[in-house]
């Protein structure tokens, strides 16, 4: 199997009160393609922001990747512009938030948010996201879902 990630040495930290907080410290691993990995550890224990450094979403201040590579498809992504990673984030490398419920804002239509999603990962017009949107939520049993 071929290598699909690869975190070598990463650290990031983030300052509060001015010290510095190292929520990933020198962590290293890799994933080949069609290998599933699961990280897990105790509340705190930096899973999380492990997962975001890996897509580069860590907010900056107060966090910042400190060191270390993330080798992607032979890529580093700390190397590449915010545009080509967005292009990456949600395509090729995505998240499943442990709570994922939290992640949808009541305020607004489901349909709308996993629109958004679709026009921002993939380019299409609003309309068609709309209408993908749309037929996912009826993939899942929801009932009605064009409401």
């Amino acid at each position: 199997m071929a290598e699909l990630i690869r975190v070598e040495n990463l650290k990031t930290q983030f300052i509060t009160d001015g010290n510095i907080v190292r929520a990933v410290d020198d962590i290293s691993f890799s994933l080949q393609e069609k290998e599933t990995v699961a990280i897990v550890g105790e509340s705190g224990s930096g899973k999380s922001v492990t997962s975001l450094s890996i897509m580069r979403l860590i907010p900056n201040p107060p966090g910042k990747i400190a060191g270390g590579r993330i080798v992607f498809r032979d890529q580093n992504l700390l190397d590449l512009p915010e545009k080509q990673m967005r292009e990456i984030r949600g395509n090729k490398i995505s998240m499943i938030f442990q709570e994922p419920m939290t992640s949808l804002n009541p305020v607004h239509r489901i349909g709308d948010q996993i629109a958004e999603a679709i026009i921002l990962h993939q380019g299409l017009k609003p309309k068609i996201a709309w209408e993908k949107a749309v037929n996912l939520l009826g993939l899942i049993g929801i009932p009605s879902p064009e409401k």
